[in-house]
């Protein structure tokens, strides 16, 4: 989305001569739409997080026309909550459970807001040890069942960031802004809003299976333009400027091959410092639904003490939902270290630890294997190396800002070279598809504002 929101800038403003590598077959980075079945399933980005007008991808997909009205919006309060001994827990409790998590959530994030330095640690001590506080308010009979329903719901928040709460800053969590407008699914597919970026494009343009091996720049480059893009296939590219949009995970582990000379030290300790999260989906179909439409949500009630052993893969499950407009297909979502032992091992190992999962939980042994399983595996694709950036303990905002700084930078007499855009280069908005947009938008717009400085290329 970066690239390509950049790319159609360009286009916008005039600058028509550039080219954009895309390292898959296909666009869109880590939005990738496909079919299973009678579903549109999502293998990356889900939600347009902010139906709003300062929502540019919203904007996008209501211009195409992509949404329905009224705008379902998403419900994270639905779903029953079971146990592991395969026991629903009531509904009385779980919604005063769910309230009083919300509250430690909004509690955990007015730590930014309110300017609070940082003394209060992880997420997951912070959170922790509100429950215990707050479980004291419930009666001795409930206890029990509200600590699981705030368990699971901090499972859940795991995914949210994609890894362990104990590595997520509670002093940054408030740092992230949620736009008005709740969230919304395109329903034909999120890969339409990238539909209107590709038709406003040159012909040719996009290059796909266009992996980079090595981006050359600095005093020492030859030959036309500033810097040098060598492929993996072997093709040479001279440009003014290149604007780098691959994720936050690629260049965690790819910075130190990619590009020569190494980028300054300012920008490597931004990006170590930033986290970077993985969450995975597997989608279930099944020949005839074994569930009641639209109340097949099932969150996991997991206790303090089965959350503490993440030896099982399936630990890191936190719910399984009803695909929208789908009778055959649920999605299992799961994030951290168990996506990623999820990822390495055997497809029917998958379908038969989910099934055992699904039957311990609903307390049905007669529950039946899915007929197909397809699943994500963000961490074991090299061109992005799990799936989006979180505040960790050692992050702070002015890191997510170094890191969408151009290098050479502000200070610097010679004109920037490089320019950096993707998700982690926002602060407030990190993590989302708009965020990715609106940093592919800026950075079209600085080469835009140095054209018109210096009256076409730098000198």
């Amino acid at each position: 989305m970066a690239g390509l929101s950049a790319a159609h800038r360009l286009t916008q403003c005039g600058i028509r001569n550039f080219v954009v590598l895309e390292a898959k077959e296909r666009p869109g980075g880590r939005i990738h739409s496909c079919w299973l079945g009678d579903a549109v399933i999502e293998m990356g980005a889900e939600w347009i997080f902010g139906a709003c007008l300062p929502n540019s991808v919203y904007t996008l997909a209501s211009q195409d026309r992509l949404l329905q009205t009224p705008l379902p919006r998403l419900d994270s309060s639905r779903g029953l909550f079971c146990t592991s001994e395969g026991r629903a827990i009531d509904l009385p409790v779980t919604i005063t459970a769910y309230h009083t998590f919300r509250q430690i959530e909004q509690q955990a994030a007015n730590l930014f807001r309110l300017g609070c330095e940082r003394l209060h640690g992880s997420l997951l001590n912070f959170i922790g040890l509100r429950i215990q506080q707050e479980l004291h308010n419930f009666p001795e009979d409930q206890r029990y069942d509200a600590a699981r329903v705030m368990f699971g719901l901090t499972n859940i928040l795991r995914n949210k960031c994609g890894d362990d709460l104990s590595l997520v800053s509670v002093d940054q969590y408030g740092s992230y802004i949620e736009l008005p407008g709740g969230s919304v699914r395109v329903p034909l597919g999120y890969v339409g809003v990238i539909a209107p970026l590709l038709r406003g494009l040159p012909d040719n343009s996009v290059r796909y299976n266009k992996p980079v091996n090595v981006i050359r720049w600095g005093a020492g480059q030859t030959g036309m333009g500033r810097v040098l893009v060598k492929c993996c296939d072997g093709e040479e590219l001279n440009a003014d400027y290149v604007i780098v949009t691959v994720s936050l995970g690629c260049l965690k582990c790819q910075a130190d091959k990619l590009f020569a000379p190494p980028l300054p030290m300012c920008k490597l300790e931004a990006i170590c410092s930033l986290g970077f999260g993985l969450s995975d989906k597997i989608f279930l179909e099944y020949a005839e639904p074994y569930w009641v439409c639209h109340e097949g949500n099932l969150k996991f009630a997991w206790s303090a003490e089965e959350l503490q052993c993440r030896c099982d893969w399936t630990r890191g499950v936190c719910s399984v939902d009803e695909m929208p407009g789908s009778k055959h297909v649920l999605c299992a979502l799961i994030s951290g270290q168990e996506a990623a032992l999820m990822e390495s091992i055997p497809e029917n190992d998958v379908a038969e630890g989910l099934t055992c999962l699904l039957r311990r939980f609903t307390g049905n042994p007669c529950l039946p294997y899915p007929q197909m399983l397809l699943r994500s595996r963000w961490a074991s694709d090299p061109h992005f190396c799990g799936s989006y950036s979180y505040m960790g303990c050692c992050s702070t905002v002015s890191h997510q800002c170094e890191l969408g700084t151009p290098v050479p930078g502000p200070c610097d007499a010679q004109p920037p070279i490089l320019l950096f855009a993707g998700e982690a280069t926002v602060p407030g908005h990190f993590g989302t598809v708009h965020a990715a947009r609106l940093s592919g938008v800026r950075e079209a717009e600085r080469i835009v504002l140095l054209t018109k400085k210096f009256d076409g290329p730098p000198r």
